[in-house]
């Protein structure tokens, strides 16, 4: 049955990828292969899901918004800037990170009542692994000189 989900993502991931470009067809990616290392029940997969991708998209909000035009707005003006200034601009990064923090002290609580803190440690495994393999990807991509 896991394999016949995992052929099916990977299917999905590839017809995504036609229709909305390399992000959807990642995100496509990174679904199957959390679902696989976690070995989520369908009820655990139709509770974590939602959480997760509401957690993924307030944090890719902070991350990829405000901390992303607070280091372009730093950049721009930092030949120019006072101390004052500075000290304003690190205590906006330091508030965005800790909203971070607080935001995966949540979610993991919220997955505390769905799954095993054993899956929570395998999730934050995954995670670190899907990032790793896409680096690498990315890499020999580049060396290939595509």
């Amino acid at each position: 049955m896991k394999k016949l989900l995992l052929i099916f993502l990977l299917l999905f991931s590839l017809n995504i990828t036609a229709q909305h470009g390399n992000r959807e067809r990642i995100k496509a990616l990174k679904v199957s292969f959390i679902t696989e290392k976690l070995d989520l029940s369908e009820k655990e997969a139709q509770e974590f899901w939602p959480i997760y991708n509401d957690f993924e998209n307030q944090i890719s909000n902070i991350r990829h918004k405000e901390i992303r035009a607070l280091k372009k707005e730093i950049k721009e003006n930092a030949d120019n800037m006072t101390n004052e200034k500075a000290n304003t601009f690190i205590t906006k990064l330091n508030d965005a990170e800790t909203r971070m923090l607080k935001l995966r002290l949540d979610f993991t609580k919220k997955l505390s009542s769905i799954i095993p803190a054993k899956k929570i440690v395998l999730l934050k495994v995954a995670e670190d692994d899907f990032k790793r393999k896409m680096f690498e990807e990315y890499k020999k991509k580049r060396k290939g000189g595509h």
